[in-house]
């Protein structure tokens, strides 16, 4: 998808957008000094172009029961793929797809450096992170090593993108 021009009055509607999705058009209209109309013309051609990618509820894991935070560092198995090309059957490929059913993970960055991939873990408690690890991750045949860190407290987390 082709990357478009956005001028200061849609980086001030994304702003708003990014800290309150549930706002009217009239709201948002009224925050940026347009008429409804132009508004909503502007954030169609946004969500159409996909820079708005969708609209959710963020909740608190915790007062859903998700009191623990972890990030795991995975590095894969290492075969040699004399094509070059990372074919269907890779084990990264593979890792990927099951990574994909893993509700317990809810971000998986493929990485630079030692480690082939980073997840961010939801679970309940140590004994919820310890049956992830040993009964899901760790039984993946491509996994090699990890590495799991845990949140202790929480600085800064936003979902909100900077609008330079």
């Amino acid at each position: 998808m082709a990357k478009i021009s956005l001028d200061k009055t849609d980086r001030r509607i994304l702003a708003i957008l990014q800290q309150d999705g549930r706002l009217s058009n009239q709201d948002i209209a009224d925050k940026v000094s347009l008429s409804p109309s132009p508004c909503l013309r502007r954030i169609k051609r946004l969500e159409e172009a996909g820079v708005i990618k969708q609209y959710v509820a963020l909740l608190d894991p915790a007062q859903i029961g998700l009191g623990l935070l972890a990030y795991v560092n995975v590095r894969l198995e290492k075969h040699h793929d004399p094509s070059g090309r990372g074919n269907a059957s890779s084990p990264h490929t593979a890792f990927a797809e099951a990574v994909a059913d893993w509700p317990e993970v809810v971000a998986c960055y493929a990485m630079t450096g030692e480690m082939d991939y980073l997840l961010r873990v939801h679970v309940e408690d140590m004994d919820h992170f310890s049956r992830f690890m040993m009964k899901t991750l760790l039984t993946h045949p491509a996994v090699a090593d990890v590495k799991s860190s845990f949140a202790l407290t929480r600085i800064k987390d936003t979902t909100a993108l900077p609008l330079v």
